[in-house]
Order: C-alpha cells, then sequence, then structure tokens
C-alpha cells in the first residue's frame, strides 16, 4: 500500500486550520429558556445558541468563557466582548 504523505499532510492542515479557513458568517441560532429549581423557586435562565459554522469562524471575535455585554437597541441585540 502506497501512501501519500503530500496529501496527507495536506488535510491535518486543512484540519488544524479550519477555524480560520471557515466563511460562516450568518446562520439561524435559537434563543431558549431553560428554567431551574432552586428548591421550591422556579428561575429563567435564557441562552441564545449560535450555529457551530458561526462560532468556528475564523472572524468570530470570542472564545467559550468571555464576559459579553448585550444591548437591546430597536429591533436588534448587540452583543460585544464586555470590558475586563
Amino acid at each position: 500500500m502506497e501512501i501519500n504523505y503530500e496529501l496527507e499532510r495536506d488535510m491535518w492542515t486543512n484540519i488544524m486550520n479550519r477555524n480560520k479557513a471557515t466563511k460562516m458568517r450568518t446562520g439561524i441560532g435559537t434563543f431558549i429558556n431553560r428554567k431551574t429549581k432552586t428548591g421550591k423557586k422556579s428561575y429563567d435562565r435564557f441562552f441564545i445558541y449560535i450555529p457551530t459554522e458561526v462560532a468556528r469562524d475564523g472572524t468570530f471575535p470570542f472564545k467559550e468563557g468571555d464576559k459579553v455585554e448585550i444591548e437591546i437597541k430597536g429591533k436588534a441585540v448587540i452583543i460585544t466582548k464586555a470590558k475586563d
């Protein structure tokens, strides 16, 4: 069996650089409420899910765990990195 090392190297390079190479800047996410109970009280917990392809785009401005600032402007929600 003959192995094409150049092709294999290119394949791994593409996998390792996929976050930089993707160009998925738009997508449809979901806004959900996951209610949680603590004792006898029930609390709302809201989440906005961002499609994986968008979050993996090399230009996506956030990393997991980043604090974000959320602002409502008209009918839009603006999410930016929070200042430390």
